[in-house]
């Protein structure tokens, strides 16, 4: 029997959008977005929305959970998977097959293992009483809790910054101390496919694709999101191109300083994402790796065998 979903993961650059909106052309699917940033509106260029992929043919491929924030709110795995479910839902309702697509590894797995989650509300107390510690810091705070509350800490990709880190204390802390219900959500059957592409040309895509989303505008984008109010502190909050950029314009930063430090900033995101996605395999799922530099056609017949 067919899996109910198809899940396409891959670190950045490696195409998987791409690949998402054909095989949902092929097959007659809808996408739903696994990417914590584009979940907010007006930031286009510095998540890589790529909208113009969902295009094929002059057919447009429906896709969920991209556009749904205002820039400045906060979004989390919680809201994340509730989001999920009732879309995921509304796709099986209208006889068509979900296809998971992104690269932030926690939302994946969240749906996959089904994990069960509470809602944390602000902790304005433990805030104040975090306000000024280093990231160093926060860190090693994060960590005592996690191992205390026998939770693990795969790796570092959410606490880049001095308030994610804080935020992920937030959490611990409410888990450790609370026996609040949480949501139950069973696990989500699917087909994995990984998008795996060789380290050297991920750089010189992710280096190449940069220097494009630059000349697109991503500068001006970032300046527009400061004009409409949206705060620096908060626009750093979002990291990688929002944080470099930010600190450019806001000037922190020399253009030469921004675009040296966002490369190496990019190149070790993709690292991490590919350590996120190794560890899944090792937590048990069955990952179906497919080569990124593949022709189009022969990606989609080999996903197409592998979900007869």
């Amino acid at each position: 029997m067919k899996n109910r979903m198809i899940t396409i993961l891959g670190p950045t650059a490696s195409g998987k959008t791409g690949l998402a909106t054909a095989l949902a052309a092929e097959i007659d699917a809808e996408i739903i977005s696994a990417d914590s940033r584009q979940v907010y509106r007006r930031m286009d260029i510095g998540t890589g929305k790529d909208l113009d992929d969902y295009l094929i043919e002059g057919k447009r491929i429906p896709y969920h959970l991209i556009d749904i924030m205002e820039p400045g709110t906060k979004y989390n795995l919680f809201q994340y998977q509730q989001d999920f479910i009732r879309v995921y839902e509304g796709i099986l309702q209208r006889g068509k097959t979900p296809v998971l697509c992104g690269g932030t590894g926690l939302y994946i797995e969240a749906i996959l293992k089904g994990y069960r989650l509470s809602h944390v509300p602000e902790n304005r107390q433990l805030r104040e009483e975090l306000e000024g510690k280093s990231l160093e810091e926060l860190t090693a705070i994060l960590c005592r809790l996690k191992s205390r509350n026998g939770s693990s800490m795969h790796n570092k990709t959410d606490v880049d910054t001095a308030k994610r880190a804080i935020r992920a204390i937030e959490i611990e802390t409410f888990n450790g101390e609370c026996d609040s219900e949480a949501v139950f959500m069973p696990p989500t059957d699917s087909l994995i496919i990984g998008v795996c592409i060789d380290r050297e040309e991920r750089r010189r895509r992710i280096t190449v694709r940069l220097k494009q989303r630059l000349e697109q505008g991503m500068i001006d984008e970032i300046r527009g999101l400061l004009d409409d109010g949206v705060s620096a502190e908060e626009l750093i909050y979002y990291g990688l191109e929002y944080k470099y950029i930010t600190e450019y314009v806001t000037g922190k930063l020399t253009y030469e300083e921004m675009f040296r430090q966002l490369e190496i900033a990019i190149h070790q995101f993709a690292k991490r994402q590919m350590t996120w996605f190794r560890g899944m395999e090792r937590r048990g799922h069955e990952i179906h790796w497919i080569d990124a530099c593949l022709p189009m056609a022969d990606k989609i017949e080999k996903i197409k065998s592998l979900w007869q």
